[in-house]
């Protein structure tokens, strides 16, 4: 088989050859290596077809949608951008089924350039899971391709291309699975999307992926291109570069996070609203309102707050955990939380401040015609009180993964250089990373250790995974600097598995691996 490069698989470009190599695709993720025994599991082979059909249950209802990506002009409330959407909608609409039904979305490309959808959090057919070049061929301008998949599980979870960096424009959208036993302890909802904005404001993100390349790569004393820096000390000192990238790990830092970001982007938006004409989020005083937040940023945490009001974390990325009260939570790249609120009376802002960076999104939450609204500059106070993240929350009972001993065991180690922007997981780039093998059934342990100054949300495709000791289920986690983080995965979705760092811009420059099922 012809090596398939990192960019063939993350900008989608693998084309026709890639539709010819999928089914050997499994643990391409590092050419010349001869993997553990056995053979890579076929994407959309026997065993893939046997767990979609074990999901499937008689008189399974169809739930059909259709996303038409294309060129579009968006009021971002005020600003107006030319950007690549879901229609003339940010975000994209919602799409919204029950735990046990059949998804079948028809997506008709109208880009200049190909694109994929990838269904982010949901344990799906792996034939279906949308990484051009290693479970898809890409759907290429001017054709249609139709997603078809059982969504197994309730909870939040969104959708967007694994094409490139086509995330960072207005291609994404929330995906709500409803649980048909769930006990309705709340009054209204509301689903608030974050995103960090810099499309269509004098740049684009190739532009910026192009500027911090070529900046890092001429930066005195620099390495070469090649060279590994496990320790993640190239990831200091450069200083701003304004909206086209920069500060990792100086001018960009957070007291939680550390290096908090690349790119100083030059809007943050809630629900596709700048802060100065925001979304209005509408209820009545004593409502007990869920509130399911989807971070959509490529490169951006948001730490978010309700003036006057305590928040209940009650699912993260889906999964129920025990339901924990907090001033602020803070949502890496990728994470998904639901809250419960109960509204006061008045008008309040709902801020997601950008860690570490200057700026913030808002909403206005109102429950009163006569309250003044909050300002565009608003700060609540609850922002610098108590502050959780992910990994501080415990999974309810019923979203604990079984006991039982560990089969085998794999080590991530984040690493980073900013010498030509490069990103590695044990010290590669994909598609050099050597693919973690696992047999279905198997219990595995993964070991992520982030050897870097900045934080890394790590996300695997087609798997939910258990924090050991208890804490929470999750498809995606923040891993601190110069910290690690143990989770416990049941290989229970057989597949080739794309697994990276949630940060856009450090998968697209390398820091991705496979989470391969071999026969």
């Amino acid at each position: 088989m012809a090596e398939i490069t990192r960019r063939a698989v993350l900008l989608g470009t693998a084309g026709a050859a890639g539709a010819l190599t999928l089914a050997a695709v499994g643990g391409c993720g590092a050419p010349g290596t001869s993997g553990a025994p056995g053979t890579a599991v076929a994407v959309s082979g026997e065993a893939v077809r046997r767990a979609e059909a074990a999901r499937r249950v008689v008189g399974q209802r169809t739930v059909s949608a259709r996303l038409s990506p294309q060129v579009a002009t968006i009021d971002l409330g005020g600003p107006r951008v030319q950007t690549w959407a879901y229609g003339q909608s940010l975000p994209g609409p919602l799409l919204r089924a029950t735990a046990g039904d059949l998804m079948r979305v028809t997506v008709d490309n109208t880009l200049p350039a190909p694109t994929s959808v990838h269904w982010h959090g949901i344990a799906l057919r792996n034939d279906m899971d949308g990484v051009p070049g290693l479970t898809q061929a890409s759907i290429e301008t001017s054709t249609s391709f139709a997603y078809e998949f059982t969504v197994p599980d309730p909870g939040t979870y969104f959708y967007h291309p694994h094409s490139g960096l086509q995330l960072d424009r207005g291609l994404h959208g929330a995906l709500v699975v409803d649980d048909p036993h769930e006990p309705g302890r709340y009054d209204a909802e509301w689903v608030v999307v974050l995103d960090d904005w810099i499309d269509g404001t004098g740049t684009t993100p190739d532009d910026v992926l192009t500027n911090l390349t070529s900046h890092t790569a001429r930066s005195p004393g620099g390495q070469s291109p090649d060279a590994t820096d496990d320790t993640g000390s190239g990831t200091g000192g450069m200083g701003g570069m304004g909206g086209m990238g920069g500060g990792m790990g100086s001018t960009m830092r957070s007291p939680l996070l550390g290096g908090a970001g690349d790119i100083a982007y030059p809007h943050y938006l809630l629900n596709g609203r700048i802060p100065a004409s925001p979304a209005t989020l509408t209820g009545t005083a004593g409502q007990r309102v869920r509130i399911r937040l989807v971070n959509a940023g490529s490169d951006t945490a948001f730490r978010v707050a309700l003036g006057g009001h305590q928040l209940t974390v009650t699912h993260s990325d889906g999964y129920p955990v025990q339901p924990t009260v907090t001033d602020a939570l803070l949502i890496g790249m990728g994470e998904r939380f639901d809250v419960l609120v109960t509204l006061a009376d008045g008008a309040f802002p709902l801020v997601a401040s950008a860690e570490g960076k200057n700026g913030h999104a808002l909403a206005v939450v109102r429950t009163s015609a006569q309250a003044a609204p909050p300002t565009a500059t608003t700060t609540p106070a609850e922002l610098t009180r108590h502050v959780i993240l992910g990994t501080d929350l415990r999974a309810s009972d019923q979203a604990r993964l079984p006991d039982r001993d560990t089969d085998t065991t794999h080590t991530l180690r984040l690493g980073g250089s900013m010498s030509g922007y490069r990103w590695t997981l044990n010290g590669a780039t994909f598609p050099h990373v050597a693919p973690l093998d696992v047999s279905e059934g198997q219990r595995v342990r993964i070991r992520i250790q982030n050897a870097t100054m900045m934080f890394h949300p790590m996300h695997i495709h087609g798997h939910t995974f258990a924090l050991t000791d208890g804490a929470a289920r999750k498809d995606t986690v923040i891993v601190r600097p110069m910290q690690q983080v143990d989770i416990a995965l049941q290989a229970d979705n057989p597949g080739q598995w794309a697994t990276h760092c949630h940060n856009i811009y450090h998968a697209e420059a390398g820091m991705m691996a496979t989470l391969s099922y071999r026969d």
